[in-house]
């Protein structure tokens, strides 16, 4: 009889426990993934890499100036995009355009989460946001998109202007490396690489000659911006690109849910092996992958969560209300911007930041091998030229 009281108990606790999920309609889905390991105090570095930050390899203390060489690294004066180009968007690539969007309809979610991983980022608290419908690229902007818009206006980014961008240590050449001479101070794996930058992504004895499908990195905010006003676009807000993320679903890790290999499955480019020296490249990419790789949210959209890090129109704060927002725009000033998506470069033993809660920044005019962007709309301003799903 005490036995069958015990079973009964357990049977009872079970309902109730399913009856109270936020979702129990995701019965399958409700084992969040655990880090292997505490997030450390400095994650993988990607918030460091700042003009500045750096030391000579060999000289502790001795920090670089950050200074542009030119003397003129802001776009502010010099913006050739100012207008939008209505030809932005046809047909002038000898590459498979990859500009298309999706509608994504007006709605609430829950912003953020109460199970924050790295706290220091200011993760939480979870609160509700309204948003209005707004258009969003299916895809991360390519090298081959971004060649297009290079070859109508001459643009120079910021890192061909600073001569020098930062590169993951394994990534370089013998060659490359042998030439280094500057590391971002307290996580040394990344490296200020002199002539690296959107066509040279691991320094200048390198290409994108096979890499135009995917995405464009060492792009800073600023340029980031540039081609947006080109294309008709935007950035989006923190708010909109989490939302978009989510893809519909509520308070899940992961666009797909909370396993981060459903049924063994591979679902992003994120680091499998030991970070930050071996890849093991068990989902196929050692680097970037194809923006068109991975299947796409219930949103449509593809890599929202690993690849690259993507901008958003934000200044970074981590200090959050829980209060009720619509369309919120984040402060009005700062030092950095917001990124989110985390990129192949994540891992939970050091950057456990590929979530759609998670986040991260950088200064404006940063730029990195992992740090790319994605272009979003106002959904009553639709680009012309552009394929978009969904429109209603």
């Amino acid at each position: 009889m005490a036995t069958c009281k015990v079973w009964l108990l357990l049977c009872c606790c079970f309902v109730l426990a399913i009856l109270h999920h936020p979702n129990p309609g995701y019965c399958d889905d409700v084992v969040a993934e655990t880090p292997d390991s505490q997030e450390g105090e400095k994650g993988c570095g990607c918030s460091g890499l700042n003009r500045g930050n750096t030391v000579k390899i060999g000289e502790p203390g001795s920090e670089a100036t950050g200074k542009c060489p030119t003397g003129k690294c802001s776009h502010e004066d010099e913006a050739p995009a100012d207008k939008y180009r209505e030809d932005a968007n046809q047909p002038t690539s000898p590459y498979p355009r990859t500009n298309q969007m999706s509608y994504i309809k007006a709605g609430t979610f829950t912003m953020g989460t109460n199970n924050p991983v790295v706290v220091m980022d200011g993760e939480g608290p979870p609160r509700k946001v309204e948003l209005d419908a707004v258009l969003a690229d299916k895809y991360e902007v390519s090298n081959a998109e971004f060649e297009i818009f290079v070859n109508a206006t001459g643009y120079v980014t910021e890192a061909e202007k600073f001569g020098d961008s930062f590169v993951l240590e394994a990534r370089l050449s013998e060659e490359t490396l042998s030439k280094v001479t500057e590391a971002v101070m307290q996580t040394p794996w990344w490296l200020k690489v002199v002539g690296s930058d959107w066509r040279h992504p691991e320094g200048p004895d390198t290409n994108i000659d096979d890499r135009m499908d995917h995405p464009v990195v060492h792009v800073s905010w600023n340029d980031a911006v540039e081609y947006c006003k080109w294309a008709g676009k935007r950035l989006p807000t923190e708010a909109e690109f989490e939302y978009a993320s989510r893809g519909g679903k509520e308070n899940r890790t992961f666009p797909w849910g909370n396993r981060l290999l459903p049924k063994g499955k591979h679902m992003m480019n994120v680091w499998q092996g030991t970070f930050p020296k071996i890849n093991t490249a068990e989902d196929g990419y050692a680097g970037t992958c194809p923006v068109t790789a991975y299947e796409p949210n219930n949103f449509g959209l593809h890599n929202i969560l690993g690849n690259a890090w993507e901008w958003t129109a934000d200044w970074w704060t981590t200090e959050h209300s829980a209060d009720f927002k619509k369309n919120p725009t984040g402060p009005e000033g700062g030092t950095d911007k917001v990124k989110k998506g985390g990129s192949y470069m994540c891992h939970a033993s050091y950057c456990h930041r590929y979530r759609c809660a998670a986040r991260s920044q950088n200064t404006p005019d940063s730029s990195a091998s992992n740090l790319g962007f994605r272009c979003f709309a106002d959904a009553d301003k639709p680009p012309a030229g552009v394929e978009i799903e969904g429109l209603p």
